[in-house]
């Protein structure tokens, strides 16, 4: 059942409660015919997910500070909230549809879960859920045989599923393995050297490997890294 919440416990109904699970704000008033049409939609599809989101209304002429805190012009508004900070949000009475879609944006998913969780038996039952997630096939391939990871990867696209798809494959190089394990203790700078170092003697399917490999562990660092920012001026200029 919704909540119905008032500019003096709006801050505890929404904001606070908000950082313990989504909650989404219904803005409506009696008078206005689109609120009583989406009311009992947003209620539902809600209602249907459980204990994972909530559902706060609030009538805007009753309730007129907060109203014009998170300016709302135009009712009904519907409004998303996570760690007490609007996330998503939607103005008019929508179809059940995109409202189901709205609330898919918020509330984590079964495979989300289970993929932010981890494990091997939780990210096996996250790709029965969803077959295409990248992000669980990736984790799963660093838990799993290398003949099984390089299945998993296969035709998955992505800096870090190609990354690691190319690196199982250039591991079996006894040089680019130690390269491998220097990245995996730490060393990032000195394995991305020698990765690098390997392009410009490299041909065919390995020299793409090696910029696969690269691009992927480039990916993980993120733009900022020191090391990353040196280590793409370095490939750019053995590849090019």
């Amino acid at each position: 059942m919704p909540i119905d919440a008032t500019d003096t416990t709006f801050e505890q109904a929404v904001i606070q409660r908000s950082y313990e699970k989504p909650v989404v704000v219904d803005f409506w008033a009696e008078w206005c015919g689109p609120c009583r049409m989406l009311g009992p939609v947003i209620e539902k599809a809600v209602e249907e997910r459980g204990d994972a989101v909530e559902l706060v209304k609030i009538d805007t002429d009753a309730n007129p500070r907060v109203s014009q805190q998170f300016g709302i012009q135009s009712i009904p508004a519907v409004k998303a909230f996570k760690d007490g900070k609007v996330v998503d949000e939607f103005v008019g009475a929508l179809p059940p549809a995109q409202v189901n879609r709205f609330l898919d944006r918020i509330v984590p998913s079964e495979a989300d879960a289970l993929v932010a969780d981890g494990g091997e038996a939780n990210l096996r039952r996250a790709l029965e859920l969803e077959p295409t997630r990248v992000d669980a096939k990736v984790a799963l391939a660093r838990l799993v045989p290398r003949e099984e990871a390089l299945q998993l990867l296969a035709n998955s696209t992505g800096f870090a599923a190609e990354g690691l798809a190319a690196q199982l494959r250039l591991e079996e190089d006894p040089n680019l393995a130690e390269a491998f394990a220097a990245i995996d203790r730490g060393d990032t700078e000195t394995g991305l050297d020698t990765l690098i170092g390997a392009i410009p003697a490299s041909t065919g399917e390995q020299r793409e490997d090696l910029r696969r490999a690269v691009v992927g562990v480039l990916d993980d660092l993120g733009v900022e890294h020191p090391v990353a920012r040196e280590a793409r001026r370095k490939l750019a200029s053995a590849l090019y």
